[in-house]
């Protein structure tokens, strides 16, 4: 008789691997000796009724137990859930490839949208527009940072609204809102209104993101999130060297009709954006059983399609069901949320890993300015940083998820960024040399960012739609705070190489070793308490607890974190 160990193992995936089912484990229960399908950790496996991915319904109790919850909360695609449902992996491979052209370029779409309108400000301060304007860079860190209060106050709100309305419509409504605001700044006339467009542009911008990665994890499994993410954040990059060859010409147009040039950069990128928006009702669908409609008639899947997309989700990761779609989420499931201390080491991640970047980025074109490069060129200077960030940011998120690591991968991060700051703050040449600064903010601004990571690492160790809907609103809220006091460090009395600045950054990088040290262990430590308890369970008292715990999400006994 096989031994017991294989059912105690019964996890969503510490190593980031979904549980297999495996035929072969025996156990008497009273007299009677039976046959059950059990979870354990390994992948791939001989089972021929998994196909590509192991199915943890086909234990009966187990099927039956995530029946009921979906039906309980009214889950959008119950009636396509069937546990004995069968594809091959070249169905699911042609069907991923539906979805990337449908959904993840969709996403990548709309954020292009939100990173013109939130991105153009770095090109409008290279053409004088401070000046224009009346204004110090103090003023301009004013903006920046009212610009990032607003959007993490925002956060949560318009992450509870869009959880009601549906992020297919909520999001479009974001961006006819925000476009136009964008649009608006071509009027400007003095700080006031400057500050007054950054506040609202913060607000309308907020939970975007997030709500985007929410409707991307109705159609992908958890191992294939994160890619996509970093196609999502490489689409940043490209809308940045798009924008900056843009500006280029559009700066040019300073004096059409009396006008500064950075007024028609606002106002024509402002009204592309708002096309964008227009175009997003039809882009967006509610979920894979909702694609038929008057602008989608044939839909975006035939019916085995559909049972595809929705069982592989669900065999990923039955918790996508515990709530529908157009479900809002209780004040008591709010207050879970942000009670849940398990996700705060990702939090504490977010808060500080992006520092050196948020404080260096909207000072790159100011920085080269100053030192010497002339208005239209210091736009096109800015490109080789971003097609730097654009490698590191697919390749550092390719092998996260191929060697299954996160936490001790993210060490790149200062490993990387600590060397740069070194030079840049603690040079004492009297002299600028300009070209090798240029080297340095370069280097600096493109570093390997692992954004993509840290937010499919947040919606993996949710391990519910509730959390999930709020966890990456919080997370974004903590990279936010991580904005404010980034875009605050460099000073106008510290311009133009702020090498005081820079010693302050050279300090904070320093404590991201210890944060993703400890973020490490803490995990491996959760988990192993976490199965220390698990394995003194008996098989009934392991069936009967998951029975009486439906929504304790990540702290449930059966579930292990990744790391």
């Amino acid at each position: 008789m096989s031994s017991t160990s294989d059912i105690e193992r019964i996890s969503s995936g510490e190593s980031g691997k979904q549980p297999q089912l495996s035929h072969d484990t025996e156990f008497s229960k009273g007299k009677e000796d039976r046959k059950i399908d059990v979870i354990s950790l390994e992948s791939g496996g001989t089972d021929e009724e998994t196909l590509n991915d192991p199915n943890p319904f086909l234990e009966p109790k187990i099927a039956e137990y995530y029946r009921q919850i979906y039906e309980d909360s009214q889950y959008e695609c119950r009636g396509e859930f069937d546990p004995y449902f069968k594809w091959t992996p070249e169905e699911e491979k042609k069907l991923v490839r539906k979805l990337d052209y449908r959904v993840a370029l969709t996403s990548c779409i709309l954020f292009v949208a939100l990173q013109v309108d939130r991105g153009n400000i770095s090109q409008a301060v290279s053409d004088n527009m401070l000046d224009d304007l009346n204004m110090t860079t103090n003023d301009y860190n004013l903006g920046n940072t009212l610009f990032y209060v607003s959007f993490l106050a925002a956060e949560i709100p318009m992450s509870l609204v869009s959880k009601k309305m549906g992020p297919d419509v909520f999001i479009p409504l974001q961006i006819l809102g925000f476009s136009l605001v964008a649009a608006a700044q071509f009027w400007l006339v003095d700080k006031t209104g400057f500050l007054i467009c950054r506040v609202l542009l913060g607000f309308l911008e907020g939970s975007l993101i997030a709500d985007l990665v929410i409707w991307l994890s109705y159609f992908y499994k958890s191992k294939e999130l994160p890619i996509r993410l970093s196609w999502f954040w490489t689409t940043l990059s490209l809308v940045t060297i798009s924008t900056s060859l843009l500006a280029f010409g559009l700066l040019r147009l300073r004096g059409l009709h009396g006008r500064a040039g950075w007024r028609w950069l606002f106002l024509i990128e402002g009204l592309f954006t708002f096309c964008i928006g227009i175009a997003s009702f039809y882009l967006m669908v509610p979920s894979a059983v909702q694609t038929k409609n008057w602008l989608h008639p044939k839909g975006w899947f035939n019916d085995r399609e559909v049972k595809i997309v929705v069982n592989r989700v669900l065999r990923d990761d039955p918790s996508k069901g515990d709530m529908h779609n157009r479900q809002a989420v209780s004040f008591r499931g709010f207050w879970k949320s942000i009670l849940d201390y398990d996700l705060w080491p990702i939090y504490i991640i977010g808060v500080t890993a992006y520092c050196s970047m948020n404080t260096t980025q909207p000072y790159l074109t100011l920085t080269l300015k100053q030192i010497g490069f002339s208005t239209f060129n210091v736009n096109l200077l800015t490109i080789p940083a971003t097609v730097i960030h654009i490698i590191l940011l697919l390749i550092i998120t390719w092998v996260s998820e191929r060697i299954n690591e996160r936490a001790l991968l993210s060490l790149v991060v200062p490993l990387w960024n600590i060397p740069i700051l070194a030079a840049l703050a603690f040079w004492k040449g009297t002299n600028v040399n300009v070209w090798g600064t240029f080297m340095l903010y370069t280097l600096i601004v493109g570093q390997p960012y692992i954004h993509a990571i840290c937010v499919s690492w947040c919606s993996r160790n949710s391990n519910s739609i509730r959390s999930r809907s709020l966890s990456a609103a919080i997370y974004n809220i903590f990279v936010q705070i991580g904005s404010i006091y980034s875009n605050n460090i460099y000073r106008t009395d510290d311009a133009p190489l702020y090498r005081r600045a820079n010693k302050t950054l050279f300090g904070l990088t320093f404590l991201l070793i210890p944060i993703f040290v400890g973020t490490k262990f803490y995990y491996i430590w959760r988990n192993n308490s976490k199965a220390k308890i698990w394995d003194a369970m008996t098989i009934e008292e392991k069936e009967q607890y998951l029975h009486d715990n439906k929504d304790l999400g990540n702290k449930r006994l059966d579930f292990r974190f990744a790391h």
